[in-house]
């Protein structure tokens, strides 16, 4: 089982550790909600836990494999794209998790695009809803 067959398993198994053995020391994580990148193994787990709660109907519906240029370093490295389909609330998301991988075969930099609007919007309030109660980011100012 290659690495994006280990991580569709832990995802679909809710399975935290299994991703962290997954993740590089130094794992960024690019957002669709959120500018700056999701930086280190303990935030990117933490925004795991959050996400594997707030998706429902979560479910992977293709991959493509293949070599990407990454964001971090520009450097080509293998990469896998999964396709996923899942809802936040009432709102239907289609969307892609692109992930890079180190040479040990971890995962070293992951990128997640989704699709429409409205569930990006969706999604982002209730992921930092999520991480607000995890206390992995700070409460918006105001509430």
């Amino acid at each position: 089982m290659n690495a994006a067959d280990r991580f569709r398993a832990a995802v679909d198994n809710k399975d935290l550790t299994a991703l962290d053995e997954l993740f590089t020391e130094d794992i960024r994580l690019y957002s669709p909600v959120k500018f700056t990148p999701f930086e280190g193994k303990p935030m990117v787990l933490g925004l795991f836990g959050v996400l594997l709660r707030t998706f429902e109907d979560f479910r992977y519906v293709g991959d493509y494999t293949g070599t990407a240029r990454t964001s971090t370093d520009d450097t080509s490295a293998a990469s896998a794209v999964l396709l996923f389909r899942a809802r936040v609330g009432e709102k239907e998301i289609h969307g892609i998790d692109l992930l890079h991988f180190a040479d040990d075969g971890r995962i070293k930099e992951f990128t997640v695009m989704v699709r429409p609007q409205s569930a990006v919007h969706a999604l982002g309030e209730a992921v930092l809803a999520g991480l607000v109660e995890d206390g992995l980011a700070p409460a918006p100012a105001g509430r």
